[in-house]
């Protein structure tokens, strides 16, 4: 894949490992960058090479630490202040999407002041990936280019072969996308019924629908600390399931995530590689986004339709 001269890629520290492969599939150089740390933790960013004029796309997710979106604003703010000509913010998992409303008296809504700091610092373009809400590209007045982790993780489900597959979601949020992958692969679906007390805890799940003999495929956008997409899976399996599978665009995967992966029912569990994951996990496989965005990345520099990419 050929780049035009006018645009160049540069990286955040923690999203380096998928910048280099997005730039390989780009065949163009990683832009350098200096990120310099203080004693206090404190950190200043600064282009090592000339942007003026310059298509330039930041490529950073913002997953905790909170550093990973200070340094993005960062290099937004100081790519403006050295004349480039549009700044796109790459963000293959857009953190903090979870608070995308009021869902109690007194609280937050993250998800919109991270559009607004991200506005404000002076981006033109968003280029992002699963969106815990899909409404969350509306917090922003610049384009929004909304990615699907389906493009890649059609081919892995089509290569497990499975006798009788059924789509599942681990809970109520995701049935939209769950049916979707339903509706596309010409698969029956089943829902899982959670209750929560609090935030990371189940107090009760349910089953929707008949799993008897059944190779479930459990779709989920972000899997945390595993409590829900595990337990699900598990409760597949008591009420008769053959086998359980999931896809997850972003491994989030705070401990004890991976423990519970590896005492699940799962056979198998596939994220992208939107979020480094570097625990080990013999149930984990990670698929790459890198082609993919790389190809957004091409299309919008030379003013062509994406869309092609929305397989489902």
């Amino acid at each position: 894949m050929q780049t035009k001269s006018s645009y160049k890629v540069f990286s955040g520290t923690k999203s380096r490992y998928l910048a280099e492969k997005i730039c390989r599939s780009l065949n163009c150089p990683l832009g350098q960058m200096n990120i310099e740390r203080f004693a206090d933790g404190e950190f200043s960013v600064s282009y090592e090479e000339s942007i003026r004029g310059a298509n330039v796309f930041l490529i950073q997710s913002t997953f905790p630490d909170s550093d990973n979106l200070m340094e993005l604003l960062l290099m937004i703010d100081a790519a403006k202040r050295a004349s480039a000509k549009s700044i796109v913010a790459v963000i293959p998992y857009f953190g903090w999407a979870r608070q995308d409303r009021k869902d109690k008296s007194r609280v937050a809504i993250g998800a919109k002041l991270v559009a607004n700091l991200l506005s404000a610092a002076g981006i033109n373009r968003l280029i992002t990936m699963d969106l815990h809400a899909d409404q969350i590209q509306g917090f922003f007045d610049v384009p929004v280019d909304h990615l699907y982790g389906s493009t890649v993780f059609m081919e892995e489900v089509s290569s497990w072969n499975l006798a009788n597959p059924v789509i599942a979601t681990p809970d109520v949020g995701g049935t939209k996308r769950a049916n979707t992958y339903a509706k596309y692969l010409n698969m029956p679906m089943v829902i899982c019924y959670k209750l929560r007390k609090k935030a990371n805890e189940i107090s009760e799940m349910k089953i929707i629908g008949d799993v008897t003999g059944m190779d479930i495929i459990l779709v989920d956008d972000i899997v945390d600390t595993a409590g829900t997409i595990t337990k699900a899976a598990d409760l597949m399996m008591e009420n008769g399931a053959n086998s359980v599978r999931a896809i997850a665009s972003h491994a989030v995967m705070s401990d004890p995530a991976s423990t519970r992966v590896d005492q699940s029912s799962l056979t198998e569990i596939v994220f992208t590689d939107s979020i480094p994951y570097s625990k080990k996990s013999e149930k984990v496989k990670v698929v790459s986004v890198a082609d993919m965005f790389a190809t957004a990345i091409s299309r919008v520099c030379n003013n062509e339709s994406i869309s092609t990419l929305y397989l489902i």
